[in-house]
């Protein structure tokens, strides 16, 4: 019996070395059957909290409790073998100290599995990307637009109209750069800005509404297929499923209440 050779994963180093580079590709998914789809094309997947509002009806990331993303976190590690998979760090559980954010960073990548974290904020997060780095955690960072500080932003608004506003984006992406995070999500930003940060920092940009300039991009999987009925505007929809869904589900309904559902000898034979 020949000994097979196991597929490696996508490792951070791999990923900060795509700077400047062949840009770098990325999809969220929250469960194993759409994680191994997207594992075949994606150099890592986020477990996103977009599982919030995208699987569970939240308003907001706010609510997401960190067992859910470690429940989500295993389900995409299971379904995958390529890809770097990375795993959201929810609100509350890393702004308080860089103590309690490795205690809660460790048991998200005991319990998952995966190879990273990500936590938003800038320059006021750089002690505790440092502080996380340093143990052994590699950290992605998230500036910008970050929907976890969306009620002190006053909703989802796009980052960077105002030139005079790009300093403070400028120094927060040299903070986390400088502080060891291995890439940078660039969220929500005007595409001038973006591609100026891009050139100024010396980790991956991923980008998400902001600058095709950034060393990669990222969306969320269920806005690239269609299945939310309202996307942002900077995404493009490549699916169309929810609406092949729905008239899916709605021949099955038919079927069922016309007795025209296949029996089991036809099912079965």
């Amino acid at each position: 019996m020949s000994k097979q050779t196991p597929i490696r994963r996508t490792t951070v180093p791999q990923i900060a070395s795509r700077k400047g580079g062949v840009p770098i590709v990325s999809l969220t998914s929250y469960h194993a059957h759409t994680a191994a789809i997207v594992d075949k094309y994606a150099d890592f997947i986020l477990v996103g909290d977009s599982l919030g509002m995208v699987m569970h009806g939240m308003d907001s990331t706010i609510g997401v409790p960190l067992d859910l993303m470690i429940m989500h976190g295993k389900a995409v590690v299971k379904g995958t073998n390529k890809a770097l998979i990375v795993v959201d760090m929810p609100f509350g559980t890393y702004e308080e100290s860089p103590a309690i954010a490795f205690r809660n960073a460790a048991q998200i990548m005991k319990e998952t599995g995966c190879g990273a974290v990500k936590l938003e904020g800038g320059a006021r997060m750089a002690e505790t990307i440092t502080f996380l780095v340093e143990r052994g955690i590699p950290v992605m960072a998230h500036i910008g637009l970050t929907p976890q500080s969306s009620h002190v932003m006053g909703g989802f608004k796009t980052q960077g109209r105002e030139e005079e506003s790009w300093a403070a984006h400028e120094a927060d992406a040299k903070a986390v750069s400088e502080a060891g995070a291995f890439s940078v999500v660039l969220e929500g930003m005007v595409e001038p800005l973006a591609a100026k940060i891009t050139k100024q920092i010396d980790i991956p940009t991923i980008g998400i509404g902001a600058s095709s300039e950034c060393d990669g991009q990222i969306l969320v999987l269920e806005d690239m297929l269609g299945l939310n009925e309202w996307t942002p505007k900077f995404v493009k929809v490549y699916g169309d499923l929810g609406p092949a869904i729905e008239r899916a589900v709605q021949q099955y309904a038919d079927e069922v209440k016309d007795r025209s559902f296949p029996s089991e000898d036809e099912v079965y034979r």
